[in-house]
């Protein structure tokens, strides 16, 4: 079974490699070609806030409502993307948000 993925910067790749996680750091204009990759064949797939944010709100929200594989926004280990808070991303997600 392929290993969870990481797509974020350097930094935080290589905290998760050491956990075990395939990690990819995609070039400026490659993070679409990079997911799509990462989508195809990995059981998790994990992105750093800051790339997260570089996506088209369309674009995330579709990759947060998938299934197969789970997509999750993590923390940027440099603190340079906050996330918006955890029940206001449930409600989101769900379509619930008031």
């Amino acid at each position: 079974m392929p290993a969870p993925v990481f797509i974020g910067d350097e930094v935080s790749a290589s905290g998760y490699r050491l956990a075990g996680l395939r990690v990819l750091v995609p070039g400026r204009d490659d993070l679409a070609a990079v997911l799509a990759v990462a989508c195809e064949d990995a059981p998790l797939v994990l992105i750093s806030a800051d790339l997260a944010r570089q996506l088209p709100d369309r674009q995330l929200e579709s990759l947060l409502a998938r299934i197969t594989p789970p997509v999750v926004v993590v923390p940027d280990v440099r603190g340079r993307a906050g996330l918006e808070d955890l029940s206001t991303r449930i409600r989101r997600q769900l379509g619930v948000l008031e």
